[in-house]
């Protein structure tokens, strides 16, 4: 689907698209992912993707959000389609009081626990004709056990985290879903006409 709709962005024939998805279990691998990252996927499967990154993995309980976006004359630098992309996934934390950060040199948003940190989100991408495809994938009330598949983004399994294990409770995902399009909206100056799942 984000083929095709890269090439219909591409012409010109559809504007700009957002796609928000839950994907059952499955571990992507990046571009630069080392196969010694996949450790025990067991019955998950394991499928190479063409985005930037390592290894991944993707699952129920876990916002999945994919911009099909053209990037404007302005926007056409990697890095800050990126640092946007994060800005969108701090503004939606900060709606359910959660306090997304940065770390420097480590793409994603992660929130600052014990002098140290954990990965709430991770982000991927990849850019054709500056049209964009992957995206970003936030950590809502994911099974965090998941990620002991693999060696996420490269790092120890125990650096995942999630906005139910932060919060103590498990945030309304509709609610994260509606937070994160106005966010995206707001941040990448798009406006969106809802469509039919």
């Amino acid at each position: 689907m984000q083929q095709d709709l890269v090439a219909s962005r591409q012409a010109d024939s559809i504007p700009d698209t957002l796609i928000l998805v839950e994907h059952p279990d499955v571990i992507t691998l990046g571009r630069s992912a080392k196969p010694s990252n996949v450790l025990c996927p067991g019955e998950i499967p394991v499928v190479p993707i063409e985005r930037g990154g390592d290894v991944t993995y993707h699952g129920p309980g876990q916002l999945v959000a994919y911009p099909i976006f053209l990037l404007r004359e302005g926007e056409r630098d990697l890095h800050r389609f990126l640092r946007s992309l994060e800005e969108v996934l701090i503004r939606t934390l900060a709606d359910f009081g959660l306090a997304g950060i940065r770390e420097p040199g480590k793409t994603g948003v992660w929130i600052a626990h014990d002098g140290g940190s954990r990965k709430l989100a991770s982000i991927g991408v990849a850019v054709r004709k500056w049209v964009t495809l992957h995206g970003l994938a936030l950590n809502v009330s994911t099974d965090l056990a998941r990620f002991g598949a693999i060696h996420p983004c490269g790092f120890d399994a125990a650096v995942m985290t999630s906005m139910r294990r932060e919060l103590g409770h498990e945030p309304d995902f509709s609610a994260v879903e509606r937070s994160l399009v106005r966010h995206v909206a707001k941040v990448f100056d798009r406006e969106w006409q809802e469509m039919p799942h």
